[in-house]
């Protein structure tokens, strides 16, 4: 399905990222992951074998970004799909958050996302595609997530901008848009093991589809919108079993 295909993955060493790396080695595709734990990295360079090009890169130092460049010039050479999934999270109230906590979250989940593709780009072939990953937050208001919605609000400005900036390209820039996802952290990297269990029993309960997501699922619509959307530019596309949508289950109050 995939043959040929060339594919950057950012954050793709655990959860939706790698259910992403997963579907495109199957499916004969030639990928390249990073990750910024070293353990995560080295367990999916094992998991994955030899087929997937597994590195560390801190999406947050430009150094580290232009090292990952070159990396994919050395080893990928023109790139069909970037997918920037990496990302970062951390449940506040809005009178809680520290200039730490806030700097922290837009370093990753915007700086970075901004400049790994402004770094890739020159590699993306044309007719090419770039997915970014944001999250049903960044536009439903969710008390708590303060700067991460805003963080991924801005990704999705972003995404408005490069889809128009590169239609001389022909490369296509869309967003997927992830609800409550069964990942190993639930989205919440410091979060105890009883927080994860109960966001997911939360997170059940809010979805109007009546349960939570699987990387898998987000994994096919990232896909879709790479490879099979090929009239599809400057979307958002929910996979969040309803919530954006506002749908309320008939009986429900």
């Amino acid at each position: 399905m995939f043959s040929g295909k060339r594919a950057v993955i950012t954050g793709g060493t655990h959860g939706m990222g790698l259910a992403i790396v997963k579907a495109l080695l199957a499916g004969g595709a030639d990928v390249l992951t990073t990750g910024y734990n070293e353990r995560n990295v080295e367990a999916a360079q094992r998991e994955l074998g030899p087929k997937a090009h597994v590195v560390r890169s801190d999406t947050t130092d430009l150094a580290d970004i232009d090292v990952l460049g070159k990396l994919v010039e050395e080893k990928l050479g023109s790139v069909d799909y970037v997918h920037i999934n990496a990302g970062f999270a951390e449940l506040e109230p809005f009178d809680a958050v520290t200039e730490a906590t806030f700097d922290k979250t837009f370093a990753i989940n915007t700086k970075g996302a901004f400049f790994t593709v402004q770094r890739l780009l020159p590699m993306i072939s044309e007719g090419g595609a770039v997915v970014f990953t944001t999250a049903v937050a960044d536009g439903t208001g969710t008390p708590g997530m303060a700067t991460f919605s805003g963080a991924k609000a801005a990704v999705r400005a972003f995404a408005q901008v490069l889809a128009a900036e590169l239609l001389p390209r022909r490369i296509r820039v869309n967003v997927v848009s992830p609800g409550f996802i069964k990942t190993p952290t639930m989205g919440v990297a410091t979060a105890s093991p009883e927080y994860r269990e109960h966001f997911e029993i939360e997170g059940a309960a809010l979805t109007p589809l009546g349960r939570i997501g699987t990387p898998e699922e987000v994994a096919q619509a990232s896909l879709f919108l790479a490879f099979g959307a090929t009239f599809t530019t400057g979307v958002e596309l929910p996979v969040d079993g309803g919530i954006a949508q506002g749908l309320v289950p008939l009986g429900s109050e």
